[in-house]
């Protein structure tokens, strides 16, 4: 029933698609790239698209479509790593605070509430002058970003389900607070849960690039699309190709990311159930 609910929007298919081909080209990226994209050749300066470089060359003579598919590891291993400590940080967070409530719900609530008044680059770009540039403190920026949204997704959860007769059912019987939380109430939290880690993951890749883009992601010469589009954005009226393909890129994969999870609403969420 699932499947069958999901394949049904054409958008979601569309979705999954986009995503399947990117996951491919960032595992199957040695195999796919047609020149090695940190060798230099000046020669080769800027040269449009054509039969030898699929999407041209920049600035240095680097191939551009093998630059883009080596950069499609980067935006996947940026999104995976960082919505997975978002999500672990923000279920916990939430997880305590709407089942203790009191105290402990007013300090974590509070703590996500001071987060989310700064705005999302600024706090980013804020992380990352403390911890300096660098792709794992890249990673850890985008999840200290993302965790509020997790945490107060998951504490509206709990609180509802905190009242169910079978949660009073297992305090009846003996469970203690650990196995209400892990073991009864956070199986009942994990559909919204899975529905925002998706979006998340598209909103990750997007900041990847924006702070790459701004010299804090991934050091040089690594290649990731929003350094690729950095470095081609002097060249966009001789050279347009070197920001046109790493933007659609990005694009696509964001796109894919959002029709899918806007899929996985419709499926998994009770009131949009016929």
């Amino acid at each position: 029933m699932f499947f069958k609910r999901l394949i049904k929007n054409k958008l979601t298919v569309v979705g999954a698609v986009l995503i399947t081909l990117m996951a491919l080209m960032a595992i199957l990226s040695p195999w796919l790239t047609t020149h090695d994209p940190y060798k230099m050749d000046f020669k080769q300066r800027l040269n449009p698209p054509s039969q030898d470089h699929f999407l041209g060359t920049d600035e240095y003579g680097r191939d551009v479509y093998s630059r883009i598919v080596l950069g499609s590891t980067v935006a996947m291993r940026v999104g995976f790593f960082s919505v997975s400590l978002s999500l672990i940080l923000g279920v916990l967070l939430g997880l305590f605070s709407g089942y203790y409530g009191g105290w402990t719900d007013s300090i974590i609530m509070r703590i996500m509430d001071a987060v989310v008044t700064f705005p999302t680059l600024l706090l980013a770009i804020g992380i990352m002058a403390v911890l300096g540039p660098g792709l794992i403190n890249l990673m850890i920026a985008i999840g200290v970003v993302y965790t509020p949204r997790f945490a107060r997704v998951v504490r509206s959860s709990v609180l509802s389900i905190r009242e169910k007769e079978y949660i009073e059912a297992a305090r009846v019987t003996g469970c203690n607070n650990f196995s209400i939380i892990f073991q009864h109430i956070l199986p009942n939290c994990w559909p919204p849960v899975i529905i925002l880690s998706t979006i998340n993951f598209g909103y990750a890749i997007l900041w990847e690039a924006a702070l790459s883009y701004l010299g804090l992601g991934a050091p040089p010469p690594t290649p990731s699309w929003g350094s690729v589009l950095s470095e081609g954005k002097d060249f966009m009226v001789i050279a347009p190709w070197l920001t046109t393909f790493p933007g659609i890129a990005i694009a696509f994969v964001v796109l894919g990311l959002n029709l899918f999870g806007d899929g996985l609403r419709d499926v998994l969420d009770p009131r949009l159930k016929e």
